[in-house]
């Protein structure tokens, strides 16, 4: 398994760190994305510092992506094998749950191409639906 993570990094172009390869291996586990602050409570001994800067690590070399999911927290989520965050062909649904709060990847519901106004360049774009989830609405 960490040979796997190894190489996911080096695949990326980012040096392979014990944090990294920690981070790493906790997002692949999760199903909802995570919030700073939920991975910092997990990572007792770790620097809350190092953790943010790893996470901008793997957001600038395309590994996570961070998602406004309207609660003004960022969370972060694992990016599809592939993925280069491109407006035009990578965007995605997310979810967020009203009563649970986690917020999920849609991933094959993709957003679709929006034409903008002459001049008007877009830089990023976020849909998230809010609701309940299925977990907390059976």
């Amino acid at each position: 398994m960490i040979k796997e993570l190894e190489e996911n990094l080096k695949v990326h172009n980012i040096k392979p760190t014990a944090m990294r390869l920690l981070v790493l291996e906790y997002l692949m586990d999760k199903e909802a994305a995570i919030s700073l602050t939920d991975m910092y409570t997990e990572f007792e001994k770790s620097d809350r510092t190092t953790i943010y800067r790893t996470l901008k690590v793997f957001e600038e070399n395309g590994i996570v992506h961070s998602i406004d999911d309207g609660t003004g927290v960022p969370k972060y989520a694992l990016c599809e094998d592939g993925c280069k965050c491109d407006i035009g062909r990578d965007l995605h649904l997310h979810f967020h749950c009203r009563i649970c709060g986690q917020t999920k990847c849609l991933t094959s519901y993709k957003i679709p191409k929006v034409e903008l106004p002459p001049k008007h360049i877009a830089e990023e774009a976020n849909l998230v639906v809010k609701g309940v989830c299925n977990h907390c609405s059976s």
